[in-house]
């Protein structure tokens, strides 16, 4: 069993997981996995995909040091694609002195910590043979101090007389990054010399000069070399921070990198993170990048949470979707959105509702997952983790079981967290357990191709306070309607005229109460989802 009393500590001094003793999943339905146990996949090739986040570092060690490695990840594909999975988006492998890597030393090599540039191809093949795409993480913010780029830069402005102006032709690394004479918010002083450059994120990590046609060409070579390798993607980091405060300039840039990507390979996919408004989302969607985070209904004051949490109705969460849905393709009508609830700079969702035995958590990642799009999750959060605070606390090792050996230490300095839900171990032999319910709902996800590919349209007064309703329509996938009781407590729902032409096709419930459709009626336990679809 993998539910601990104690303490168990782990290969890092005094980094330890622990589980809040007695505690149990949810309990859920088999009714659930009898009534859909026929369903099939059905999932078009395209970039309509479901999407699970890696954190390297933490996520599956294969070689006993306590990090997370490549051939970890490769060790459990099988894990990724039972549960559903059909692309992974992995954090930065390049060679970096922090655990995150998102402070890069060289964009062509893959960090020693994490394997072998021979791994990496390795995990692509199988990954492909598996149908499994593969998204890189792409950090162009910034790099590391201990880049060559940086330090060729900064060896010639330690070099150059003081009365001189530098001249790039002779160092053009100097054009690589914003350097200035003149100290100012969000600039580091470059030791011992009287120049300062851009370092918004941290004075260990320069900001690279994203006009200068040198950098572009940099970002040319680098996106060729992986492409080449068989990489199916890129992920962006941080898009709104590529030129502060200027939307307009962001989107070119994301312009640049859509046409250099898609130059080299057409079906490059691309996704971009903006923390930011729906708005700028959508301004941003006009420089034709594939996808964008819809951070609007992430976290734990987001859309999803506030709407569970009762500070919204349930009617709500649907005219959200209708919202951002015409928002965005108003703005791209050829765009993908991006839902996701969680991701590795998030507390963890299972910490967001702290009386929740599992059912809330539950439906959170329902309605994720139950969006359009390209959806994420986060590793982890299908076994309901916790980790709040610092960074490294969200970041701890995913919790395959208190003896399995590949369970990582965890990022340095991550204070100890305790698990609010058991480890996979035994979530695995539970049939109302979390991780059963995630794979439950993906299952759905991928059996009615609509759910992801289709618009949504409210279904009128079906929608109340309790409930949301919609139907998600397309003219090329037979249309469904979807029932989501938000409320713990059952209602019913008189349907039969909103759903005449359609069939109770899936249920996702999260108790043992059954849902049951009879004669137009539904009755939907607290927590519970009614999947209908056009009959043929």
């Amino acid at each position: 069993m993998c539910i601990i009393l104690g303490v168990v500590l782990l290969a890092a001094g005094c980094i330890a997981v622990r589980n809040a003793a007695g505690s149990k999943s949810a309990a859920q339905s088999v009714h659930m996995l009898d009534f859909n146990r026929d369903l099939e996949r059905n999932s078009p090739d395209d970039n309509y995909r479901t999407t699970y986040e890696i954190f390297v570092y933490s996520f599956c060690d294969s070689n006993g040091d306590g990090i997370g490695d490549l051939n970890g990840i490769r060790s459990k594909l099988d894990y990724i694609q039972d549960l559903g999975f059909d692309a992974v988006w992995l954090t930065p492998v390049h060679p970096s002195s922090t655990y995150h890597k998102y402070d890069i030393d060289d964009y062509y090599a893959v960090d020693p910590a994490f394997g072998t540039m021979e791994d990496y191809e390795a995990l692509l093949e199988e990954c492909h043979a598996r149908g499994i795409r593969v998204y890189m993480d792409l950090v162009l913010n910034h790099t590391s101090e201990d880049h060559e780029w940086f330090k060729a830069a900064s060896d010639y402005l330690h070099e150059l007389p003081s009365d001189w102006e530098p001249d790039p032709s002779y160092c053009k690394y100097f054009d690589y990054y914003n350097f200035t004479r003149e100290p100012s918010d969000g600039f580091t002083n470059l030791q011992d010399t009287g120049w300062y450059y851009e370092s918004g994120f941290w004075s260990e990590m320069p900001e690279l000069d994203l006009s200068s046609d040198f950098v572009r060409d940099e970002i040319r070579y680098i996106m060729d070399y992986w492409l080449s390798k068989g990489v199916d993607g890129f992920r962006l980091d941080a898009v709104t921070s590529y030129y502060k405060n200027d939307t307009a300039a962001n989107a070119e840039f994301l312009r640049f990198l859509a046409e250099t990507a898609r130059s080299i390979d057409p079906d490059c996919y691309i996704v971009g993170e903006a923390w930011t408004d729906r708005d700028t989302i959508a301004a941003l969607y006009t420089g034709g990048i594939d996808s964008l985070f819809d951070f609007p209904f992430a976290g734990p004051d987001g859309i999803i949470a506030r709407t569970l949490k009762g500070g919204s109705a349930a009617s709500d969460f649907v005219n959200e979707m209708i919202w951002s849905e015409e928002t965005f393709g108003n703005a791209d009508p050829d765009h993908i959105n991006a839902p996701f609830y969680t991701n590795h700079d998030m507390d963890r969702s299972a910490g967001y509702y702290p009386d929740d035995n599992g059912q809330t958590t539950k439906m959170a990642y329902a309605m994720d997952l139950l969006m359009t799009g390209n959806a994420f999750a986060y590793y982890g959060e299908e076994i309901g983790m916790t980790g709040a605070g610092k960074d490294e606390n969200r970041r701890a090792p995913m919790y395959w079981g208190d003896d399995d050996p590949s369970m990582c230490a965890g990022p340095p300095d991550m204070d100890e967290v305790s698990m609010k839900f058991p480890c996979l171990a035994d979530q695995l032999n539970d049939e109302m357990s979390l991780h059963r319910w995630f794979k439950e709902v993906i299952r759905v996800r991928n059996a009615f191709p609509v759910i992801a590919r289709g618009l949504t349209e409210n279904a009128g007064s079906l929608s109340d306070s309790d409930v949301a309703a919609f139907y998600r329509r397309s003219g090329e996938y037979s249309d469904a309607l979807i029932v989501m009781n938000l409320r713990g407590q059952t209602v019913e729902k008189e349907i039969g005229q909103a759903a005449e032409g359609y069939e109770l096709a899936a249920v996702l419930n999260t108790s043992e109460e059954r849902i049951e459709y009879k004669g137009g009626e539904l009755v939907l336990p607290g927590y519970s989802i009614a999947v209908f679809t056009a009959e043929q």
